[in-house]
């Protein structure tokens, strides 16, 4: 297994030429699931006492496996947050892999970890955060909300007596994670109300403090959104920031997707205000062109991180905490050095490329929510903020949508996966690759608007 042999180079060059062939030819968008009783079928034997090797094991991933999977990089996977790595990002993360760096200390990790630094400054200063901010690579947007949530609470639990119920402020629209950082924690959650463009204001966030006090003196954090996942709204983060001064509660933004339009000057307008936030976190993974998994979490504080986070045992007792340990400022401890391929491809193309490829996104975003709003049959939902476009097919039913859906989605033409839209069934586009073109998307208006009645079409009554 450890010894390099002729058998282990050929696996070597014969694995790598998979990777550079799997990132420059065209993918399968009719690839999708298939049940656990037929993939089981497929992997009967695999794993055994004599194993199969190398060569037929990457066989099996390459011609049943992955194709089992949705090739989220294809420029019509439309729907949730869809990745789009960049060729130079991709290659970095196989270097990671190979070099085996542990990052979770500076001195087993230094180089890297000062790397994952230069990235996370380019982060911080983007946000308007002061020299003294930093932050860490975590695996994605839940492992960063809840270890910001940690931070907080830690931060108020010494400056004040200890309630009866901590609670965090959390909006209707906030990502499911923050709930689930609530369960993890056992604090109870104040909901606040959003407008009619999904997006929570200062004068909500005082009204939900406000009705119950007894529930409001327990507050901690708020927890704003850059970007929400369902539409695309931005909170009213200068009024939240302001809100949270007053009252002296933390505020976290969770940018997991928007948070990569700080880099675009025609979006960056939308974000401000999160200059004040306490800590904010975006996943790179999304909209920042490298593959999964990574979020970069970044506190204006970066102290108070490591006052709640950092472990001790003798085991650690070796550890210089005078250097930057990104084991002190999250939940975990061990990790790999997951903010090196965001770094690599900031140095290999330069910032200037990252602004230019957001653009484009939002620049498609733009014209699609406008053509939407050209054509007869559809119906803009709400004006975007950021690349996420809600739209209707008028006359279209919830069984319309879905089973349009589910049939474009098995023909190869694109993924576009309905959500609900105040209880309604409406169709929702993501644009995150900035291969995704008007041509594209105009194919698809045109099959959408062919199509009245696609329920029936597909036999559905």
């Amino acid at each position: 297994m450890h010894e390099w042999t002729p058998g282990q180079e050929l696996l070597a060059h014969t694995v790598i030429g998979f990777a550079i062939e799997r990132l420059h030819l065209s993918k399968d968008p009719r690839w999708g699931a298939r049940s656990a009783a037929d993939l089981e079928r497929e992997l009967t034997g695999v794993v055994s006492e004599t194993g199969i090797g190398g060569v037929e094991a990457l066989r099996l991933f390459r011609e049943v496996l992955l194709p089992a999977c949705r090739p989220l990089d294809d420029p019509m996977m439309l729907s949730y947050v869809p990745g789009a790595p960049s060729v130079a990002a991709t290659l970095f993360d196989l270097v990671v892999s190979a070099c085996s760096v542990f990052a979770g200390h500076w001195e087993s990790g230094a180089g890297a970890i000062a790397a994952e630094n230069q990235a996370l400054r380019w982060l911080a200063d983007l946000a308007g955060f002061p020299p003294q901010a930093a932050g860490v690579f975590v695996s994605g947007g839940s492992a960063a909300n809840l270890s910001a949530l940690v931070t907080a609470r830690h931060v108020a639990a010494q400056g004040r007596d200890r309630p009866a119920r901590w609670r965090v402020a959390v909006s209707d629209a906030a990502h499911a994670s923050v709930d689930a950082a609530a369960r993890v924690m056992d604090v109870d959650v104040v909901r606040v109300a959003v407008d009619d463009a999904d997006r929570m204001t200062a004068d909500a966030l005082r009204q939900a403090l406000d009705a119950d006090p007894a529930a409001g003196d327990g507050v901690f954090a708020v927890v704003a959104s850059a970007g929400t996942t369902n539409a695309g709204a931005v909170d009213d983060l200068a009024g939240l920031a302001q809100v949270c001064a007053e009252r002296d509660l933390w505020l976290h933004v969770d940018g997991a997707y928007g948070g990569a339009a700080l880099c675009a000057p025609s979006a960056r307008p939308a974000l401000a205000g999160i200059e004040r936030a306490d800590s904010f976190g975006v996943d790179p993974h999304k909209w920042l062109f490298v593959p999964y998994d990574c979020a970069a979490l970044v506190y204006r504080d970066p102290a108070s991180a490591v006052a709640a986070h950092a472990q001790h045992g003798a085991y650690l007792d070796g550890i210089d905490r005078g250097e930057s340990n990104p084991a002190d400022l999250a939940f975990h401890l061990s990790r790999r050095a997951r903010g090196l391929p965001l770094w690599f491809a900031l140095a290999t193309y330069g910032t200037d490329a990252y602004r230019a490829a957001v653009e484009a996104s939002l620049a498609t975003a733009r014209w699609f929510a406008a053509e939407v709003a050209r054509r007869p049959a559809l119906e803009l939902v709400i004006e975007p903020e950021l690349s996420v476009v809600l739209f209707r097919r008028r006359g279209w039913t919830a069984d319309d949508c879905w089973v349009w859906s589910a049939t474009r989605a098995k023909e190869g033409i694109a993924l576009v996966v309905p959500t609900t839209w105040r209880g309604e069934a409406v169709l929702r586009v993501c644009i995150t690759n900035p291969r995704t073109t008007a041509d594209h998307l105009a194919l698809l208006l045109d099959d959408i608007e062919r199509h009245p009645g696609a329920a029936a079409e597909a036999g559905f009554s």
